[in-house]
C-alpha cells in the first residue's frame, strides 16, 4: 500500500477531514496526516516517514493484534488499550490494515455521531 491508496481510501468514507495539527506542537510533526469524523480522530500516519499507520481499535482485538503480529504494536504517543500502530511489509496484510482502518473510522463514527 502507498502513501496516495492510502489516503484516498481513508477520504473515501463519508464525512472525513484531513488535518495536520501536530506541527503547532513543534515543526517535526508537521508530517503527521490525520483523518477526521465527526470531528475526532481515526487514523493517522507521517506522510515523511510512511512506514505504518495508527487507528482506534477494539481493546480486546488490539489485544489479540499486538500478541500474535510482530507488525502491530502499541503507539507510543496514544493509548495502548486503544490505538495501535500497524507497519507496513511485516506479517500484517494490506487487506487487514484496509479492514482495520474501516473499523475505526466505524468506532469513532458510532461514538460520536449523536454529538454532531
Amino acid at each position: 500500500m502507498d502513501i496516495e491508496e492510502l489516503r484516498d481510501y481513508c477520504l473515501s468514507f463519508e464525512d472525513v477531514v484531513e488535518k495536520t495539527p501536530f506541527g503547532k506542537f513543534a515543526p517535526r510533526f508537521d508530517s503527521i496526516l490525520v483523518f477526521y469524523v465527526c470531528g475526532h480522530m481515526f487514523c493517522m500516519f507521517d506522510m515523511n516517514d510512511f512506514v505504518g499507520v495508527t487507528v482506534k481499535g477494539d481493546p480486546e482485538r488490539i489485544a489479540e493484534l499486538t500478541e500474535t503480529k510482530s507488525a502491530c504494536q502499541s503507539h507510543r504517543n496514544m493509548s495502548k488499550k486503544h490505538w495501535i500502530q500497524l507497519n507496513f511489509g511485516g506479517d500484517i496484510s494490506d487487506t487487514e490494515i484496509r479492514a482495520l482502518v474501516r473499523r475505526s473510522y466505524a468506532i469513532v463514527k458510532e461514538k460520536y455521531k449523536r454529538a454532531v
